[in-house]
């Protein structure tokens, strides 16, 4: 297996290992150094009362995306955990699927800053629906 191989098995890991990510239905789709992208199928459970996708569903996709794209910068025996985020919802999360991608603008040795942007998809039709900038803080284990 080769090194990009071996690094989405690893990122991979990140997902089917965290329970609330898989009730959610979060789908690792691609990653590589310093960026990962997943996706989620809206469902009934993923509205709120006004009958859009709730933030917590849409800050949790950007929120583990951007923890997945910091990981790929860690070494044998290091995690990421997240230290600070900051969500703009742009516009109502809506749309049967959501699309997102982050990438690492600064890996540090203890912090790793990460932007990911959520897309909503209706057919053909992408909109961006919110912008994330966090830090991950880089656990050894």
């Amino acid at each position: 297996m080769n090194d990009a191989a071996l690094l989405r098995e690893r990122i991979g890991r990140i997902f089917t290992l965290a329970p609330f990510v898989g009730d959610l239905g979060i789908e690792f789709i691609d990653a590589g150094p310093g960026w990962c992208e997943t996706a989620l199928a809206v469902a009934p459970r993923h509205l709120q009362h006004g009958g859009v996708a709730h933030a917590g569903v849409i800050s949790t996709l950007a929120d583990h995306t951007a923890g997945a794209a910091a990981q790929t910068q860690c070494g044998e025996g290091e995690m990421v955990v997240t230290a600070e985020f900051k969500i703009n919802l742009l516009r109502p999360g809506t749309g049967d699927r959501f699309d997102c991608r982050a990438q690492v603008l600064k890996a540090g040795r203890a912090l790793h800053v990460v932007e990911a942007e959520v897309f909503g998809r209706r057919g053909a039709e992408r909109i961006l629906v919110a912008k994330f900038n966090g830090t991950m803080a880089v656990v050894r284990v």
